[in-house]
């Protein structure tokens, strides 16, 4: 039989990847949903908000490549449009279904609730054009190509596209057929001469290393990369945003460059390198510990998404991929200088003595066994938690440059829904907790059982480390009973904990990993037990303010 327009889309979707839709139904949207919930092959992930599902499939995403979302026209995609941003901003192929008023509506420019009564059906489609590479209405005559397009699109640049489904064409049959527009191939005289350049100023150079970064990881070039590693013996490095794209129990590994904020012995190697290889590492404020690396361009080598820069000379039209496989195949085996990571190791502080920084993120790194799936929300937890050494498999995700407030929560969510015989560990501060609490009650509606570490230490202390006034009262927060709340969520049976000293701690931790349930540890700190990044930003701030 004849697909309909929306099932033709979910069944293209399923082909690449997609099992689970992420979203909030609404009147408008009834034929997505619907659709979703008659596809054996799917599954429907209602989620309380459509922010949270947004940030959901952002997590989702993060573990399978690809990831869907549901909303109903103006309001609730309104309400999904900073998740949809914070996946394009980081680079995560989100593909937006947007259930719209049938066409008669539309043309009658009927004045129907969730408009603004103007009959401007466009306009909300319009505002989301920043946000996605790429958008259709979905017709029975141009689904099928349509559908190809945008995800060809979104596969391409790694970004969000927005698909809009006018109610009354969602469920009549597709006209036509398309083929899937095959990723796009390499310049072969492009590709040979920019492998044959990076492989002559690596054999011309005396040290050298690969900065990894999260381009690697968003195009599912991890074993590309590594091969590149293992044949050539080449040290590596990440910067925060690319942290854990290649093994960090590797010997090659020498830790996070992060510009001259943190790490001087890793600053000193890589930027001491006669050549760096930069792979897919956009150098953003986070990323180059706000602006201070200094990498010399005439030393730097640059492999980006579809293109390659050495010399002074760029190189179009070549896929990060395909340039990967080349060097793995060319670049000889050498015994390359390197220098050894090092972990944040065992802290001084124990016993009924509080939980300072040092004992914080140290028993973290502690805590995370091989192949967990870590999301740390932004702020201090994300810069004491860039630091630690994961054991192998482990992933660390974080959204380092879009850096929304409450992303993590519901990201984790996201991230267990994909991966389902994956541990989850989510570290957030309470302040971000408090913006999007309620997805944890979803962990225990579906069998999930993560480890979510919630730190309390009285307010938002990124904020009070970076403003002018650290004690003004829009850093105060209200004050939770955050180690009930998993029960209020309806996840009963749930290990929970509250914690302030280094041997609750300790104890809680060990709990959590012998039982085979959820757990929820309330970690409670001094208002001003900051990681070291922080510290060092902090002391930044204050200074600007002095002068």
């Amino acid at each position: 039989m004849t697909r309909t327009v929306i099932q033709h889309v979910l069944s293209r979707l399923h082909d690449i990847g997609v099992s689970d839709v992420f979203g909030v139904p609404g009147d408008y949207s009834f034929a997505v949903s619907d659709a979703v919930c008659d596809d054996p092959r799917l599954r429907w992930i209602g989620c309380c908000n459509e922010l949270n599902a947004a940030y959901a499939a952002d997590g989702y995403a993060r573990i399978k490549g690809v990831a869907a979302l549901s909303t109903t026209y103006g309001v609730g995609e309104l309400s999904a449009i900073n998740g949809v941003a914070g996946a394009y901003a980081e680079h995560l192929p989100v593909f937006h279904l947007v259930g719209t008023p049938n066409m008669a509506t539309q043309l009658a420019r009927a004045p129907m609730h969730h408009t603004f009564g103007n009959g401007e059906y466009d306009l909300f489609r319009r505002m989301s054009e920043p946000v996605v590479c790429a958008h259709a209405v979905m017709t029975p005559q141009n689904v099928a190509y349509e559908t190809e397009r945008l995800i060809a699109e979104a596969l391409y640049h790694r970004r969000p596209v927005y698909m809009a489904f006018p109610a009354d064409l969602a469920n009549q049959p597709m006209l036509g057929e398309a083929a899937p527009i095959p990723a796009p191939q390499s310049d072969p005289v492009r590709l040979a001469a920019a492998a044959e350049a990076i492989v002559a100023a690596l054999a011309d150079a005396s040290t050298a290393c690969i900065v990894g970064g999260i381009l690697v990881a968003r195009t599912g070039q991890r074993a590309a990369l590594q091969a590149v590693v293992d044949a050539a013996g080449l040290p590596f490095s990440s910067m925060l945003m690319g942290k854990s794209v290649l093994d960090e129990q590797h010997p090659a590994y020498i830790g996070i460059y992060n510009g001259a904020l943190m790490n001087e012995p890793v600053r000193q190697f890589v930027e001491g390198c006669d050549r760096v290889l930069m792979v897919g590492a956009p150098m953003t404020d986070f990323n180059s510990g706000a602006f201070t690396a200094r990498l010399d361009p005439v030393r730097t080598i640059t492999i980006g998404h579809h293109h390659a820069q050495i010399d002074g000379k760029t190189y179009p039209g070549v896929e990060m991929g395909e340039l990967l496989a080349e060097l793995a195949k060319r670049l000889a085996r050498r015994d390359w200088p390197r220098l050894p990571a090092k972990s944040l190791g065992p802290a001084d502080a124990g016993g009924s003595e509080p939980i300072d920084a040092a004992a914080l993120y140290s028993g973290w790194e502690s805590f995370i066994k091989p192949g967990d799936i870590v999301v740390v929300e932004t702020g201090t937890v994300s810069m004491g938690m860039g630091f630690a050494l994961l054991p192998k498999g482990a992933t660390f995700h974080n959204q380092t440059l879009w850096g929304s407030i409450g992303w993590a929560t519901p990201a984790a969510f996201g991230a267990a829904i994909a991966a389902p015989d994956r541990h989850v560990v989510l570290i957030t501060g309470e302040g971000a907790h408090q913006l999007t609490v309620q997805e944890i009650g979803q962990f225990g509606r579906h069998g999930l059982k993560p480890t979510i570490f919630v730190l309390n230490n009285d307010g938002y202390l990124i904020e009070r480390l970076l403003c002018k006034d650290p004690a003004a009262s829009y850093n105060d927060l209200a004050q939770w009973r955050y180690a009930e709340l998993p029960r209020a969520f309806g996840n009963d049976g749930w290990l929970t904990a509250r914690v302030s000293t280094c041997a609750e701690f300790d104890d809680a931790m060990a709990a959590a990993r012998n039982v085979e349930v959820g757990a929820y540890i309330e970690v409670v700190t001094d208002a001003y037990a900051a990681s070291p990044l922080a510290e060092k930003l902090h002391e930044a701030v204050k200074t600007l303010y002095k002068s």
